[in-house]
This record gives structure tokens, sequence and C-alpha cells, in this order.
């Protein structure tokens, strides 16, 4: 009877421990996503650079172009791409699931507002699928790819939406 208690508390314990099924890296990464995008609402392009790979990032836009070539920007980049401004940009549902020692395949949607180039800002909703590898002890992004999500007849975000 012991024994059938002992090995009942160790296997319920257990599932407590592993329950929310996901790995230290998985953790970290959805934590990584957060301070990207918290670094280019802020325009902060020097932590963008050093969340991206150093070794460049393979990226597809949402605007139908077709897939960029491999590129290590710097923030000089970010400054130059972004005269107009910056959005602000919400992640919402993020999944991360760990492929191996050294990536992490992230999907999540990306909302919010951006530039429209005439001064005004317009609303932004996008699927991003992406990994994130190990690189020097650090998880830094080395793929995206948008897809735009049309809105379907759901609230559009305008900058209304983020004032207080």
């Amino acid at each position: 009877m012991k024994n059938y208690i002992l090995t009942t508390f160790i296997i319920f314990s257990t599932g407590l421990i592993f329950a929310d099924d996901h790995s230290s890296s998985e953790k970290e990464v959805l934590s990584k996503i957060s301070e990207y995008w918290d670094a280019r609402n802020s325009a902060d392009w020097d932590k963008v650079v050093a969340m991206s790979s150093a070794s460049g990032m393979l990226n597809t836009n949402s605007d139908g172009s077709f897939h960029k070539p491999k590129n290590t920007q710097t923030a000089q980049d970010w400054e130059d791409q972004n005269v107009s401004g910056t959005g602000i940009i919400n992640v919402h549902a993020p999944e991360a699931y760990q492929l191996n020692d050294g990536a992490v395949y992230v999907r999540y949607y990306a909302e919010g507002v951006v530039p429209d180039g005439n001064g005004g800002m317009k609303p932004y909703r996008t699927r991003v699928t992406g990994v994130w590898v190990s690189e020097k002890g650090d998880w830094v992004a080395k793929t995206m790819h948008f897809s735009s999500a049309s809105y379907g007849g759901t609230h559009q975000t305008v900058a209304a939406d983020f004032e207080d």
C-alpha cells in the first residue's frame, strides 16, 4: 500500500512540474519576443539588432513581396527604414516549440498601428512565424515570416485604442 501511495505521489508531483509543457528555452524565447517588439515600438534599433542573428536574418514581409535575401542589418539601417516613425505593435497568442537544443520555432499574431507614410497611422495585423536560435548563449531571431491577417469584420485597430 505504501508503494502505491508513494508511486501515485511521484507521478502527480512530477506532472505538476511539467504541467505548462514549455521547456526553459521556449519560455525564454517567448519572453524575448515581447522584448523584441518593445524595442521596435520604442525605436531602440541597437536592441533590435542585438536581438537578431549576427549571421543575418531571413525574412518575408506581409506586403506580398518576394522573400528578402539574407541580411545583416545595422541600427542605422533600421533608422533609415523608419523615417516616418514607428508604430505600436502588440503580440497576441504567442506559441513556442523547441526544435532542438539550438532552435525554437515561434508563431503569434502581431497587431497594432503603423505609419501610413502620410503622417497618419493605419491598422496593422499579421501572422508571424519564425525561428529563434541560440548564439553565444543568447536567443536571437533568425527568421521571421509575416503573412497578412485580414480583418474579416473584426475591429480594426486605430491610434486612439492606445490612448489613456
